[in-house]
């Protein structure tokens, strides 16, 4: 049985079936192995099998599945404890949720309370999810054109420009959201110096300034949070995707003051916060914090790079290469699904946003023994390209 005959054609699908996973290697159902860039699209940030998210949830499995947090729970707790011990500083009230979107959504809502303002402000290029809320902050027209009208009172600004930015705000902007680097639009990173004026001017607004590290954040850039490369700390921060090792979790952290002004029964969450998804998430926390994941991040994040860019210098298909840690975006002069074919054969999963950028998010246990034939297997692959267009040509 296929699963596309119960699913709908909602997903862009590549024809391999993943049966297994161990650290950055998956295997498929006839046993061929892959390194796998991938990684759920950034949720394996721990590795496939980590063997703390696998114990944890095992234990907890023989305790209790589920706990409404109208109840109270140890393990909650324990998480909870070791995401604020982490957290940048000021955010210590957490809303806990279950994907990405929850968390834009509620943070949507807080801030919007918090202000009694209505205006939102998010970035072109941005991405921030696809229920309603989360949908009206996200810029490509493709998948908004189809489900308008959205919610109202948002703004668009150009990312990196903080005079744009100025234009776009008035009295009544709640809000600014944006990604410290943006994933899904290509890897595009905010320019020095962009960051720190926003924090200003929201300062200076009275405006909220959301961050959304749904992908960026959790060491995946070669720190722990993606704002730290900029020294700048946001009111409200949305985090999600590897938060749990694998297990679905998002989590909306904000400052007190914030969270204090929604009174109860204005926001909550049926499966936020359940036990499993709280035991793999302090699993995934202390796997991130105390086994050099971040460090490993910025060692072969850099040696990515430098492969990349000697593979630039001899394939003139590559246009740009972008990107921190193991986040990393590789722009090319064409479209890349053909390149993406091409390195399932050669025995690499990669992901891809728009039409031309191939999008590298491998788990953050990565090896460099991994990471070099991962640019073997690209070079190969873009060689063969290559001939097949001077054949065409």
């Amino acid at each position: 049985m296929s699963e596309d005959q119960h699913m709908g054609n909602l997903y862009q699908r590549f024809p391999v079936t993943i049966e297994k996973g161990v650290k950055a290697h998956v295997w498929d159902t006839d046993g061929k192995e892959y390194i796998d860039c991938m990684g759920g699209y950034g949720v394996a940030l721990v590795g496939h099998q980590n063997q703390r998210v696998n114990n944890a949830i095992k234990e907890q499995v023989d305790k209790i599945i589920t706990v409404h947090s109208s109840l109270y729970n140890k393990t909650r707790e324990e998480f909870l404890k070791k995401l604020i011990e982490i957290a940048p500083e000021g955010l210590t009230q957490v809303h806990l949720n279950n994907s990405g979107a929850e968390a834009v959504e509620a943070a949507m809502k807080f801030a919007r309370k918090f202000t009694g303002k209505k205006g939102m402000v998010a970035m072109k290029g941005s991405y921030h999810g696809k229920s309603f809320g989360a949908l009206s902050l996200t810029f490509n027209p493709k998948y908004r054109k189809s489900f308008s009208p959205l919610v109202e009172k948002v703004s668009f600004s150009s990312f990196g420009d903080i005079e744009s930015l100025r234009s776009v705000i008035d009295e009544d902007t709640a809000f600014i959201i944006l990604e410290p680097i943006q994933g899904e639009s290509g890897i595009v990173v905010a320019p020095d110096g962009f960051l720190q004026d926003v924090r200003k001017l929201c300062d200076e607004k009275g405006i909220l300034l959301i961050f959304d590290e749904i992908q960026a954040g959790l060491g995946r850039t070669g720190r722990l949070w993606a704002g730290e490369h900029w020294n700048t700390i946001p009111d409200i921060l949305c985090l999600a995707k590897g938060i749990a090792g694998g297990i679905p979790m998002g989590a909306t952290l904000v400052r007190p003051d914030i969270l204090s002004s929604i009174s109860k029964g204005e926001h909550s969450s049926t499966f936020g916060g359940n036990p499993i998804s709280c035991a793999a998430g302090l699993a995934a926390l202390t796997t991130i914090t105390e086994d050099g994941l971040i460090e490993n991040s910025k060692k072969m994040g850099e040696i990515f790079r430098e492969g990349l860019e000697k593979l630039k210098e001899k394939h003139t298909m590559i246009r740009e290469i972008r990107g921190k840690g193991l986040m990393i975006g590789v722009e090319m002069k064409f479209e890349v699904r053909d390149i993406l074919m091409g390195l399932i054969q050669e025995g690499v999963l990669m992901l891809y946003s728009g039409r031309n950028i191939l999008r590298i998010l491998p788990p953050l246990v990565i090896e460099e023994e991994d990471v070099t034939k991962v640019l073997h297997a690209l070079d190969i692959v873009l060689t063969r390209e290559e001939e097949k267009r001077n054949v065409q040509g």
